[in-house]
């Protein structure tokens, strides 16, 4: 009877493990059903995604350019290719995050996250919980066109994978070749003719130039009105002269200033050479060659000066494109010419790279109330294609725009591969204005048709023209640009405040170190001491080891 007993129990707990085994292999597997409701997920690269029509429920950021997602014409064009309905909740474009905050605390998940910007240590923490979804086995079984681009844009990969090994985000992509090398100067070009100058490739050519726009009245009008070089305040209280200049004696991209040398991260504002840079500029205002009002204006308050109506007064100024001097209107711009890098005293000639910028990290995030993974992931991966990408960021093709007939010329100088037929007014209800994944790598911006109605061509070929020829070649290496990292919430809330209170006084003492406020050479000790005091090495070591977190592993 014993025996009987056992081997009934035997038999039964034998069942138990192989139904177990078979579950746990189930929901290891994505896209397996787990009950006969579950729609059939087509082939990877099909349409429709699903033969039955299934909702998603979507939280999004508005968009003030778009009308309203529910009917806008992408939403129900999309819809009918993929048999995905969207259930839209539609945060305020202005306090997202507040409502972001607010769904996570409450645990009233969507399925989806949208265009939330959901930063890495949310990612890190609600994935940790289970809250929001790893996607790597999902991308692996469905996502042809993220794999795609993982090949063409591996940094890509790297940015959004997680110290853990975890792929939450599917990232919005937006390769601007113009952006990446954003750190310009530009100078007027009559001017330049009318003196007898080329333009200038030193630190003291500039500054030669800059004296003989000061003193030799290259605009005629026999008064010494001409402001050599002007910039502006940006929001966050940088001055955008220091960008481009400081860069002929250490790199500084204006953001965290921070490199990347042989796996290891370091600030640049407290070495020798940015001692030396901040000398030089210093010599620029203290010779009055940098406009006074540099540190105050703003960008308004600069474009006045551009727009000058009596005569050009301004020879000089750092910015992305000269047509944010003088608005596009005014076509004075085109007569501005950029400056390549400038070669130091000490033969350093370089520019800020900036590979992460035009992209949206924390784009979609899938969460664990979301019923059907692999459909989720499949949505957002097809709009990655580029018919899709098209249609979600321009519209309707043979209606917004069409396949560029022969003969016609891209941005980049190459045959057109398709031209922009209309020119939509803002706020509309055609596309999705660059909310929710898409891809836009360099080839497909740069292959727009030079002559496109919706496109200011003449700035177009200026910019990636001037970028290629002048600034690529003295770009910083993609292996020196610290990556975005991913921080635990505790790195980030020590992070947020070290970088306002360090940040903070870089800018200022910046500033006082090129007006001559402070003495550079006396002052300099305090500032290094200073810097000590509010916890720089302690700043690093954050930084350091969220890099080191994933790339240690390697």
């Amino acid at each position: 009877m014993r025996n009987i007993v056992g081997s009934l129990l035997s038999t039964v707990l034998c069942a138990t493990l192989l139904l177990t085994a078979c579950t746990a292999k189930e929901e290891a597997n994505p896209g397996t059903a787990s009950d006969d409701k579950t729609p059939v997920v087509t082939p990877a690269g099909t349409f429709p995604i699903v033969k039955d029509k299934v909702n998603v429920k979507v939280l999004v950021r508005g968009n003030g350019s778009v009308v309203d997602f529910t009917t806008n014409e992408f939403t129900k064009w999309y819809e009918d290719k993929t048999n995905v309905h969207v259930e839209w909740e539609v945060a305020p474009e202005k306090g997202f995050q507040d409502k972001l905050n607010l769904m996570l605390a409450s645990g009233d998940y969507p399925d989806v996250i949208m265009d939330m910007a959901v930063s890495p240590a949310q990612q890190m923490n609600y994935g940790k919980q289970g809250v929001f979804l790893p996607l790597n086995g999902y991308i692996e079984k469905y996502g042809i066109e993220t794999k795609k681009i993982w090949e063409k844009m591996p940094f890509i990969k790297e940015a959004v994978t997680a110290p853990d090994g975890n792929i939450y985000d599917m990232p919005h992509i937006n390769d601007c070749f113009h952006c990446t090398i954003s750190r310009k100067m530009w100078i007027y070009k009559p001017w330049l003719d009318k003196l007898g100058l080329q333009v200038p490739t030193t630190t003291e050519e500039f500054y030669q130039v800059l004296k003989a726009f000061k003193e030799k009245d290259p605009n005629g009008n026999g008064k010494q009105d001409e402001i050599p070089l002007v910039s502006a305040n940006n929001a966050s209280g940088k001055i955008q002269i220091d960008g481009f200049l400081m860069s002929a004696f250490i790199v500084d991209d204006m953001s965290e200033r921070m490199v990347l040398q042989n796996g290891k991260i370091d600030v640049v504002y407290n070495k020798p050479e940015w001692k030396e840079g901040l000398k030089y500029i210093h010599k620029l205002y203290e010779e009055k060659l940098i406009a006074p009002e540099t540190f105050t204006q703003d960008s308004n308050q600069l474009k006045k000066l551009g727009t000058n109506p009596d005569a050009v007064i301004v020879g000089a100024m750092p910015m992305l494109s000269p047509a944010g001097l003088t608005s596009l209107e005014l076509e004075r711009w085109k007569d501005y010419v950029a400056v390549p890098p400038l070669k130091g005293p000490q033969g350093v000639r370089t520019t800020a790279l900036f590979p992460y910028g035009g992209h949206k990290f924390g784009e979609f995030i899938v969460t664990k109330a979301a019923k059907y993974p692999e459909v989720a992931v499949r949505w957002a991966d097809a709009m990655y294609a580029y018919d899709i990408s098209m249609r979600s960021l321009v519209g309707v093709q043979d209606r917004d725009w069409e396949v560029a007939k022969p003969g016609l010329i891209g941005i980049d100088g190459n045959p057109a591969k398709w031209k922009q037929l209309t020119h939509l007014a803002f706020p509309q209800n055609v596309h999705w204005q660059q909310t929710g994944p898409s891809f836009r790598n360099s080839e497909m911006r740069l292959s727009q048709a030079r002559e496109d109605k919706a496109l200011d061509s003449d700035q177009e070929v200026l910019l990636y023209k001037e970028t290629k020829t002048k600034y690529e070649p003295y770009a910083q290496k993609l292996e020196n640009v610290v990556p975005p990292l991913f921080f635990s919430q505790e790195q980030s809330a020590e992070i947020a405040d070290l970088s306002k209170t360090i940040g903070d006084y870089i800018n200022q003492m910046t500033a006082r170190f090129i007006i001559g406020d402070m003495d550079i050479d006396k002052g300099w000790d305090n500032y290094i001491k200073t810097l000590e005091n509010m916890n720089l090495k302690k700043y690093l070591q954050i930084y350091q080891d969220a890099y080191d977190s994933k790339h240690k592993k390697k």
